[in-house]
C-alpha cells in the first residue's frame, strides 16, 4: 500500500531515496551493520512534529529493507528522524518487527524524561538519544548534560549531530567530561573544504585519543563534500585521518534515505557509497571492525 504523498505545511518536502539502488562491486561482509538510517511512515499513525526542519517523502521499512537487501546490510540501527520529536514509536515498532537480534535504535527524549519511559525504550532496543544543532526537533547541545545525567545509569551514549564541525571547538571541555559514551554524526559534520588541520576535526582526533569511549559516524560525506560525486575526494583525507586514528571506534552508516535535502541535490545510491567507503579503507580487516565488530560493541548487538 502506498502512503499518503506529503503535506509540506511550514517545513519544505525533501527528495525521496533512489528506487532501485545498486548493488555494491564488493559485498558488504555477513553481519554489516547499517549504524544510522531513518524510515518515514503513514504520518496517519506517526505524525509529524509541526517544529520540524523538512518533511519526508515516504520511506517504509519495507522499501529500506529492500535495499539493505540488494547492499548487503543484516543489521541496523535505526535513528528516530527529528520530525518525530520525542514520539519514538516508529523506532519502537521497526525494532519489534525486526527483532533485537537485528535492530536496534537513538531516539530523541526530553530532559524531564522519566526513568519509567527510560526503561520502556531500554527494553524496546534503544541505546542512545541524539542532539541536534542542525535539525529541530530533538533540543541540542545546550541539553547535554542533563541529558548524559538522565541515560547513564543505562549505559546509553549521546549521539550528536552539530551543523558545523566548528562547533565542537567550544564545545569541547564539555564533551571531555560528560559521563556517558558519545558518539559523533557524519564525521563530525566537518566539511572537506575546511580540511583535517580545522580546529573542529582536529577536536574530534582528540577526542578520540583522549576518550576510549567516543565513536564517529563513517556517513552523509555527500553533503558536506564541494568536490562532489563520485569520488568525493575532498572527503577522503578526513575519513583516512580518522581511520588511522581510532579504526577501532568507527561505525558506518547509509544515511537513508537521505532526509533533508531539495532541489537541485542529488539523492546518493547507497551502492555507490558503499563502494567509496570500500575504496577509502581498502583493508579487509579495519572493514570488518567498521561494518560488523565496532557496532556490535556499541550497539551491543550478539557477536556472530
Amino acid at each position: 500500500m502506498s502512503l499518503p504523498l506529503p503535506v509540506a505545511g511550514d517545513a519544505p518536502v525533501c527528495l525521496g531515496p533512489q528506487a532501485e539502488p545498486k548493488a555494491p562491486l564488493v559485498r558488504l561482509p555477513q553481519g554489516s551493520v547499517d549504524a544510522h538510517c531513518h524510515i518515514f511512515e503513514n504520518p496517519q499513525r506517526f505524525p509529524w512534529v509541526g517544529n520540524r526542519t523538512y518533511t519526508p517523502a515516504p520511506a517504509p521499512l519495507s522499501r529500506y529493507l529492500k535495499m539493505c537487501e540488494t547492499v548487503g546490510f543484516t543489521r541496523t540501527v535505526q535513528v528516530n528522524a527529528s520530525i518525530y520529536g520525542f514520539d519514538n514509536n516508529i523506532t519502537l515498532e521497526a525494532i519489534a518487527q525486526l527483532g533485537q537480534h537485528r535492530a536496534r535504535g537513538v531516539v530523541g527524549v526530553a530532559p524531564n524524561v522519566t526513568v519509567a519511559e527510560l526503561t520502556r525504550l531500554h527494553e524496546g532496543g534503544i541505546r542512545g538519544v541524539r542532539l541536534s544543532t542542525h535539525v529541530a526537533g530533538y533540543g541540542g547541545t545546550d541539553l547535554l548534560d542533563a541529558i548524559a545525567k538522565r541515560i547513564q545509569p543505562l549505559g546509553w551514549h549521546v549521539q550528536l549531530h552539530v551543523a558545523n564541525a566548528q562547533e565542537l571547538v567550544a564545545l569541547e571541555d564539555r564533551l571531555l567530561r560528560v559521563s556517558t559514551p558519545l558518539v559523533f554524526d557524519h564525521l563530525g559534520c566537518v566539511h572537506g573544504r575546511d580540511g583535517v588541520t580545522s580546529a573542529g576535526f582536529q577536536v574530534l582526533l582528540r577526542m578520540l585519543q583522549a576518550r576510549d569511549d567516543c565513536w564517529v559516524k563513517i556517513s552523509s560525506w555527500y553533503r558536506r563534500s564541494s568536490a562532489g560525486a563520485p569520488l568525493y575526494r575532498d572527503m577522503k583525507p578526513l575519513v583516512d585521518a580518522l581511520v588511522k586514528s581510532r579504526p577501532d571506534r568507527l561505525v558506518f552508516g547509509s544515511n537513508w534515505p537521505h532526509p533533508n535535502l531539495f532541489p537541485p541535490d542529488v539523492v546518493p545510491d547507497e551502492g555507490d557509497l558503499v563502494d567509496v567507503f570500500n575504496d577509502w579503507v581498502p583493508d579487509v580487516a579495519q572493514r570488518q571492525k567498521i561494518l560488523v565488530r565496532n557496532p556490535e560493541i556499541l550497539y551491543g548487538f550478539s557477536p556472530l
